[in-house]
């Protein structure tokens, strides 16, 4: 089963200006286990990973294969993140594109909801 997207962290290296060599050496891996994971052909193990998130300062949510997260401070010692699809990106991009309807729905999520309810039923 492959959790981790080999794409993003050859994109990330490349970026970067790392080479595959370079890179395993910063982690402790060989060349040839850098590629194995950009083609996804094995998954790194935890410590890499959370190395790679410190490397390229991205979560690993984004390692993983999530699409976008949101992150909600309650206080200083707290957060709570929430991840997003690719296709409720999508959704909220287009939203966007018509500013009346997206200014509703952003200043009053539930009298929004209502609105858009009540337009259908």
């Amino acid at each position: 089963m492959q959790m981790f997207r080999g794409d993003r962290l050859k994109k990330l290296r490349i970026k970067k200006g790392l080479t595959q060599q370079e890179l395993g050496d910063i982690v402790g891996v060989t060349k040839s286990a850098v590629c194995f994971y950009e083609k996804d052909k094995r998954n790194p193990s935890l410590e890499n990973i959370i190395d790679f998130m410190h490397i390229f300062a991205v979560s690993a949510d984004y390692l993983l294969g999530a699409e976008a997260q949101i992150k909600t401070v309650t206080d200083e010692e707290y957060y709570e993140v929430t991840t997003m699809s690719k296709e409720e990106v999508i959704f909220i991009e287009e939203l966007k594109k018509n500013k009346d309807i997206y200014e509703i729905l952003f200043d009053n999520p539930k009298r929004g909801a209502e609105l858009v309810k009540n337009k259908l039923s």
